[in-house]
């Protein structure tokens, strides 16, 4: 049992403080976890860190690492002591848009420091990603339909995005079948082929996962082509195999992941599947949506959550022509897992519970791809992304 109140009470101490606390206790078999959370009509005052223990999968508890408003998805720079996060918002400084923040990582507390934050160009900012070289960002406007690219300056922090054709932004266009989801573009992820050369975006509204070419060392993109998926499918995040030959999209409302072949040189998408994430025994799904999806780092499996059903879908991937397999659904344990991730490891996989203020801890079996609940679970005020340190 949890003991909430002490949680409470551990959630308030000071970032500094917690930096600290947590430098003392630090073994070289911890890796740095975030968590970023909703913090609008919340007890959560931003992003929250914590230590986790490789070799035992213990989660220590989380503190305060640094407030922003809403910080409902993270990304780590590749190389340098960087985090950048979304602020899911509607209004910043009395604009219509919301935020994209850049902060300094204090190693090793984990404790952050705000250098700049940049209006996202459109409402509800969602995702964000680093480009593999680390010379810029992309991010998602959910509420706006857009993608907007920024570069990364010498200090971390983010410029503005470049004006003009090609520039730093895209707004999406169209609509689909859902009169209640999609009578206007809501793109949902922006993501870098493993090149860095183009830029994946899931648009839920329009039914296309976007391509984008990048051009990183200017901050601009340009529209390139698109992969489509069935009408209604909604389609919400993308993941890339390690060789960028392949990638996976999981569609929100339709419940289900769709395989691309992708042309590298091209930047076209070519899809060759499309499975569903719930067992087909499992026939009411009022209320079902997914949310995240995750290849494993030894590329032979591949996990996504369904919200609702409050568990996580695991998939064997066939190395040969990378059709999925469904090996079943396991709990969470918890609410709503909107956002999961797996250590670099390749050993543990964390599911946060939006709607039950927890995050889980779940051992990968690297022989069979199955998940197994370690038995523990820690307090996290309206956890909605999990990023590991590297």
């Amino acid at each position: 049992m949890i003991d909430l109140s002490f949680a409470r009470v551990v959630l308030a101490v000071a970032p500094v403080v917690a930096g600290c606390l947590m430098a003392s206790q630090a073994s070289a078999a911890d890796e740095l976890v975030w968590f970023g959370t909703y913090t609008r009509g919340t007890e959560s005052k931003g992003i929250y860190v914590a230590r986790f223990d490789t070799d035992t999968g213990k989660l220590g508890e989380p503190m305060l690492a640094g407030e922003v408003a809403n910080p409902s998805f993270l990304a780590r720079h590749p190389s340098r002591p960087l985090l950048y996060c979304v602020s899911e918002i509607s209004d910043l400084d009395g604009k219509r848009t919301g935020g994209l923040t850049a902060l300094s990582i204090d190693l090793p507390s984990g404790s952050l420091q705000t250098i700049n934050e940049q209006p996202s160009l459109g409402g509800g900012p969602c995702q964000v990603s680093v480009d593999p070289s680390g010379r810029c960002v992309v991010a998602a406007n959910y509420g706006g339909g857009s993608t907007v690219c920024m570069a990364i300056r010498d200090d971390g922090g983010l410029e503005p995005a470049v004006e003009g054709v090609p520039g730093g932004f895209i707004q999406h266009e169209g609509s689909s079948v859902d009169e209640q989801r999609q009578q206007g573009p809501h793109a949902h992820c922006a993501r870098t082929s493993p090149d860095g050369r183009f830029v994946l975006v899931p648009d839920l509204g329009i039914d296309l996962v976007l391509v984008h070419a990048l051009d990183a060392d200017k901050a601009t993109i340009e529209p390139k082509s698109g992969g489509v998926v069935p009408a209604g499918s909604g389609p919400r995040h993308v993941a890339f195999t390690a060789d960028g030959g392949r990638a996976y999209v999981i569609n929100e409302l339709a419940l289900t992941v769709t395989g691309f072949d992708f042309d590298a040189e091209e930047g076209t998408l070519i899809p060759f599947q499309t499975v569903s994430t719930i067992p087909e025994e499992i026939t009411d799904r009022e209320g079902f949506s997914t949310a995240e999806l995750v290849i494993h780092p030894s590329g032979r499996f591949l996990y996504g959550s369904n919200r609702g059903h409050h568990s996580i879908a695991m998939f064997e991937v066939d190395q040969d022509n990378g059709q999925l397999t469904l090996l079943g659904v396991e709990p969470i344990r918890g609410k709503t897992p909107r956002n999961f991730n797996i250590s670099p490891d390749g050993r543990w996989l964390l599911a946060a519970g939006q709607d039950s203020d927890t995050v889980t801890v779940f051992a990968i079996d690297g022989d069979t791809g199955r998940l197994e609940f370690t038995g523990q679970t820690i307090s996290v005020p309206k956890p909605v992304c999990i990023c590991f340190d590297r």
